[in-house]
């Protein structure tokens, strides 16, 4: 059996081991092999590609706020950074922002992750109900207190596009994509052992899991660490609306429900309750969900959403942390040569490029050199020191 050899290995090549290989083999300081494994080479299933693909820096958290402002940088040059052979890629970026709203019991929350979101350098508009009803004419803010809107550096944009500009870019820079699953083991010694479905065997001293839902857990139990990360599934459901909204933002209703504009129509979802929201094992859409829960809820919210026509839906998954919802990134203690970039629980796609930039920097000069990812390190389960993220969605 022919055993190759490769500098790093990435398992999963869809938006962040593609972002992860297209950091690593642009710098100048490293010309090692660089292979990716992807088991889904057609990206049919893989959350980048049913993702509603969006951007926000209404974080709670700094280290998450300060991911996303380097997204929306890259995003707003992907044209130049990610182009090949003078051919720039398009992502259709929107930064029509996020408006978060708040009920009088949920108003101090907001404003407390308003001004650290400032604090921090996002353009976010901070606005009372009168203030909300003035800027969106077409909302119901009866039982509002405060609304937090993106201004700019927040929106969304074509998912499935930058992680096929990322994958393209990378293959143009000598990365080598292997189409198979993966089995990983330990070397005696050191190093690791990648074995593929297809019978080949890829020996490497890196391995980098962000094999996702799809097998990052299985992934990291043949390491010898143990993860509470599932596949949960997520239902996108789309509508078209007779009447014309203006500058309709990427909404979240107090109650976590969200709906933005998609081409002339709308797409919107919803987490389901956590007793009816078990791991994904299909792809098979809620449609209940839509008629029980959003509709009714974005009604209320947009009367001119009373009449609607729904349209196409589709389901996909998110790499859920039970433990607290936030990314596990980085060097995995004790264990040499083991890399994460797992657990994004829904913010793949808007994190991937500072994911991406900060494991290259950890892999070629041992540290992080930009942006310091260490709050994401899987030591604070080890230490039981949840990231607390009060916006999630």
């Amino acid at each position: 059996m022919t055993v190759q050899t490769a500098d790093v290995v990435i398992v999963g090549g869809a938006v962040m081991g593609s972002s992860t290989a297209f950091n690593l083999a642009e710098r100048s300081d490293f010309d090692g092999r660089i292979v990716v494994v992807e088991s889904d080479p057609g990206y049919e299933i893989c959350a980048s590609a049913r993702s509603a693909a969006s951007i926000r820096q209404q974080f709670s958290s700094a280290i998450n706020i300060e991911i996303s402002l380097h997204g929306i940088r890259f995003l707003r040059e992907i044209g130049d950074r990610l182009a090949v052979d003078g051919e720039q890629p398009q992502v259709d970026l929107n930064e029509g922002g996020y408006l978060f709203l708040a009920t009088p019991d949920k108003a101090s929350i907001l404003q407390e992750n308003h001004a650290l979101q400032r604090e921090l350098g996002a353009d976010i508009g901070l606005f009372d109900a009168q203030g909300l009803q003035a800027r969106f004419p077409w909302l119901e803010t009866a039982n509002l207190a405060a609304g937090c809107h993106g201004l700019t550096g927040e929106g969304w944009f074509d998912g499935y596009g930058l992680m096929q500009a990322f994958r393209k870019k990378a293959r143009s820079l000598g990365v080598d994509y292997m189409a198979a699953q993966a089995r990983i083991e330990k070397q005696d010694g050191s190093g690791w052992q990648v074995k593929l479905s297809t019978g080949e065997i890829v020996s490497t001293p890196v391995v980098i899991n962000c094999a996702g839902a799809s097998g990052g857990r299985e992934i990291c139990e043949q390491a010898g660490l143990d993860v509470p990360i599932v596949p949960k599934k997520r239902c996108v459901f789309t509508f078209d609306c007779r009447d014309r909204l203006e500058k309709f933002p990427l909404l979240i209703d107090p109650s976590g429900t969200y709906v933005r504009p998609e081409g002339t129509g709308y797409i919107c979802g919803s987490a389901p309750p956590a007793n009816q929201d078990p791991d994904c094992l299909d792809f098979d859409v809620d449609y209940n969900l839509f008629e029980e829960h959003i509709w009714p809820t974005l009604a209320a919210r947009v009367p001119a959403f009373e009449a609607i026509k729904p349209g196409a839906a589709w389901a996909g998954t998110y790499d859920m942390n039970l433990f607290d919802h936030n990314a596990f990134v980085g060097p995995v203690p004790g264990c040499d040569g083991f890399y994460l970039a797992l657990g994004f629980s829904g913010h793949g796609l808007q994190q991937a490029p500072a994911v991406g930039r900060g494991l290259a920097e950890l892999v070629a000069a041992g540290q992080y050199q930009t942006l310091d990812l260490s709050p994401l390190s899987i030591e604070r389960l080890f230490g039981d020191e949840p990231l607390v993220e009060k916006n999630v969605v």
